[in-house]
């Protein structure tokens, strides 16, 4: 039965609880492969955070956290085995970085009754909560930044794309064609013309597609890439000399790595983001504090600050909260992953917990409902320095178009629910 306490008789709870377990926190990592210089990042933002909590606060809740690691080498099959594997230790969530083996893990994370969270990739329609129970994606999809990029594309040309063309250059894998439909749509809705040109992984060799886009000659360049494929995207970008500023990357390729190869070519080139970037944060006291200055640092420890590592701490934290949620839900501070998943449906991110959390500014608000399990859609527009080699946030946090992404979503979560004949979870 589940009943609701304040705060305070939360912690008197737990604080007369005997000797408590572990809260378990698993990271599919990869450290590994062609994707490692993408990965490595993320998992050294998400293991700190957890280390930080440990250090300062005693845990979660009074329970302490650990973050065992399962390296996929970002390979679908070893994704589900490194799941497999990691289950029976009581993983409260799983995020696995990876729109292949996000695919691979929903039927098996609903039919285990364990939470799972995609944010910014995996399968978008897994907004619909009541199609995907077990699955969230906040605060933002492919969707909703392919359509950010759109009106980015709008504010540029005066709020008219008529008669303009588009081209998408994405990893051919289920993730880089996730935006194809979006895309589709919003050009009949804005009248530009779109293409698309894919990359096989992972992505070395781009001379044929670039010398294609060079004769095409679109106005702007939508990329959704990841690992090497982007870096030499760049480079290929810059050899044919396409201005950098119409060429705009989901925030899987819009990191660090993807243009420090470049050197000053890809001054200007933009990225969309679901969350703030730089260090400059009060929470980066903290980490400095118990984490860096105590030797107990991730990794090399090298990653402090950067894209993907702030990635990383934003999805330890927004994990990090939903636990908390589900404490107060439960009034245990031992909660299981069914609990779990509880508190991710009812998280709620204002500015305040951010603030608190020493995150002002770093992201869009959103609340969690059963129906809802993946935001508002709100995302931003990067852009990159290459004098002092920083990216820089150059708008604010602005909507996706909803009338278009909210219909997709309905038709592709109902078309899902169809096939595997799922009932409404949130009747």
């Amino acid at each position: 039965m589940k009943f609701k306490l304040g705060t305070m008789a939360v912690a008197a709870l737990m604080a007369a609880s005997p000797a408590m377990a572990e809260l378990v926190f698993p990271s599919l990592s990869y450290r590994t492969g062609p994707y490692a210089a993408s990965g490595i990042p993320f998992a050294d933002g998400y293991a700190d955070y957890f280390t930080m909590l440990n250090a300062r606060d005693g845990g979660i809740g009074g329970v302490m956290t650990t973050v065992p690691e399962c390296e996929t080498a970002y390979n679908t099959e070893k994704g589900v085995e490194c799941y497999e594997s990691l289950k029976g230790g009581g993983g409260l969530v799983y995020q696995p970085l990876s729109t292949g083996i996000t695919y691979q893990l929903i039927p098996k994370v609903t039919a285990d009754n364990i939470p799972m969270l995609t944010t910014g990739l995996g399968r978008t329609s897994a907004k619909n909560g009541r199609v995907f129970s077990h699955v969230f994606n906040f605060p933002a999809n492919y969707w909703d930044g392919a359509s950010v990029a759109v009106k980015h594309m709008l504010d540029e040309e005066g709020g008219d794309l008529s008669g303009k063309k588009v081209t998408l250059v994405y990893h051919n894998s289920a993730y880089g064609k996730e935006p194809i439909r979006t895309l589709t749509e919003l050009s009949k809705k804005h009248g530009f013309e779109f293409n698309e040109v894919p990359v096989d992984h992972p992505g070395q060799e781009q001379k044929s597609q670039w010398l294609q886009i060079r004769r095409d000659k679109p106005d702007y360049v939508i990329m959704y890439g990841w690992g090497v494929m982007n870096q030499v995207a760049i480079q290929e970008a810059v050899n044919i000399r396409f201005p950098m500023d119409k060429f705009i990357g989901i925030w899987w390729s819009g990191s660090e790595n993807d243009v420090l190869s470049a050197g000053a070519g890809a001054d200007g080139y933009k990225a969309v983001t679901f969350h703030n970037v730089g260090a400059d944060y009060p929470l980066y006291d903290d980490l400095k504090k118990y984490v860096y200055d105590e030797g107990k640092a991730a990794g090399a420890g090298d990653q402090s600050g950067t894209v993907i590592y702030n990635r990383g701490i934003y999805g330890a934290m927004l994990v990090a909260e939903a636990a908390k949620k589900a404490q107060e839900i439960h009034g245990t501070a031992n909660i299981t992953p069914s609990q779990m998943r509880d508190g991710m449906e009812a998280l709620e991110i204002t500015e305040e917990k951010m603030t608190e959390l020493g995150l002002p500014g770093f992201g869009p608000e959103f609340k969690v409902t059963c129906e809802n399990h993946g935001g508002n859609g709100f995302a931003a527009m990067t852009q990159w320095n290459a004098e002092t080699k920083e990216w820089t946030l150059i708008s604010d946090f602005v909507q996706s178009d909803q009338e278009v992404i909210q219909s997709l979503i309905e038709e592709d979560s109902n078309a899902y629910a169809a096939e595997n004949s799922i009932e409404d979870h949130c009747s």
